[in-house]
């Protein structure tokens, strides 16, 4: 196979009944497709068995959760590229191919992605990736044409390929050894923001994350779980706080290290910045626990709470001696690309709809 597109299906029946045959569709003579199952209860295997035979199946005894799932699947398969793809996307003709023709032409790249619209609005781009993503100082996540709740109209403004810090994992393609030589996703995340981790993890490895335009597909979003579930906050919160901890101080270090300081004194330096915004992005936090519980939504309240436990229940850390490791070793040749020194969230309160034109001019 050149490249194997693994849909992850937990209850997605009728995503699967009215997307699959697009995929099918669309695939290249090098293509394969693969539904990968979380134990579905809804009627979703047998509907593949029924209409759609030629579609390879693994079928998981339990849920297993994005990051769970999509290892199983992916560890057992044997390609050059592989596709992440939503049960709930709509895809074109010909949207593979400019994908792979981009990574057998940049072997720098290690992920990319197509551009990311609305299934309803079809010129909008969508909440989940729009058009790549970066994070701000504080590890809050936006994109090109969206920012917080916020989106915009695809005007074509962003059609030139461009390197980003992540990729939605609603649909993306990464190189088989890098996925694999990664460890995969991380399965602590179960679900949300294991993506960024994912895309973070690939350029301190010395690879870059790019967003290809000439790849649009539809999603519709929150197939899994609602925009407004106490879950999803939860892991959201307990999952952002999780990736800062794993890349932060390493990210620093990195760029104290391209600064002329010592290996030493750059791992040293890193992991005290790391933990002065880590503490920083736990205080916001807990100004936004705040904001819920005096609003009355105590749900959210209680989400943001646990988070905050379980993150620090967690006893996994990047140590002085791991970030030496890593600044003689994979972190001679990277870049970590996207980070804004910035915070989001007041500028977006601020400049509201207008956000987009001031990222676009570098402001």
């Amino acid at each position: 196979m050149k490249t194997a597109i693994v849909i992850l299906n937990w209850n997605g029946r009728k995503y699967l009944e009215r997307f699959l045959p697009g995929v099918i569709r669309s695939l290249g003579p090098g293509d394969k497709l693969i539904v990968a199952d979380n134990a579905s209860s809804d009627g979703s295997v047998e509907l593949l068995k029924d209409k759609f035979p030629e579609v390879g199946t693994m079928l998981f005894s339990k849920n297993r959760g994005y990051t769970g799932g999509y290892n199983r699947a992916l560890m057992e398969l044997k390609a050059e590229y592989f596709i992440l793809l939503n049960s709930d996307i709509e895809v074109p003709d010909h949207w593979i191919e400019p994908l792979e023709q981009w990574m057998d032409s940049h072997p720098e790249c290690g992920i990319c992605a197509p551009k990311l619209h609305s299934y309803k609005d079809r010129d909008m781009f969508e909440y989940a990736g729009a058009a790549g993503g970066y994070i701000d100082r504080y590890g809050y996540p936006y994109c090109r044409g969206r920012v917080m709740k916020m989106t915009e109209a695809d005007r074509g403004q962003y059609d030139t390929p461009e390197d980003v810090f992540w990729v939605s994992g609603a649909c993306l393609m990464i190189r088989s050894e890098l996925y694999k030589s990664l460890g995969g996703l991380d399965e602590k995340f179960f679900a949300h923001m294991e993506e960024i981790d994912l895309c973070w993890r690939a350029q301190l490895s010395g690879y870059k994350v790019t967003v290809v335009p000439g790849s649009v597909v539809y999603h519709i979003g929150g197939g899994s779980l609602p925009n407004n579930s106490p879950r999803k906050l939860y892991l959201n919160y307990r999952n952002n706080l999780l990736m800062l901890r794993k890349n932060l101080a390493k990210t620093y270090a990195l760029g104290l290290r391209r600064e002329g300081l010592g290996i030493r004194e750059s791992a040293g330096k890193g992991m005290k910045m790391a933990r002065k915004t880590i503490l920083a992005r736990m205080f916001l936090d807990g100004a936004a626990c705040a904001v819920y519980f005096c609003t009355f939504k105590w749900r959210y309240c209680q989400s943001v709470i646990k988070a905050h436990r379980d993150f620090r229940k967690t006893r996994d850390k990047v140590t002085r001696d791991d970030i030496i490791s890593y600044l003689k070793g994979a972190g001679k040749s990277a870049v970590v690309r996207g980070m804004s020194d910035k915070w989001i969230v007041p500028r977006a309160l601020i400049y509201g709809k207008n956000i987009f034109r001031k990222l676009s001019a570098g402001g």
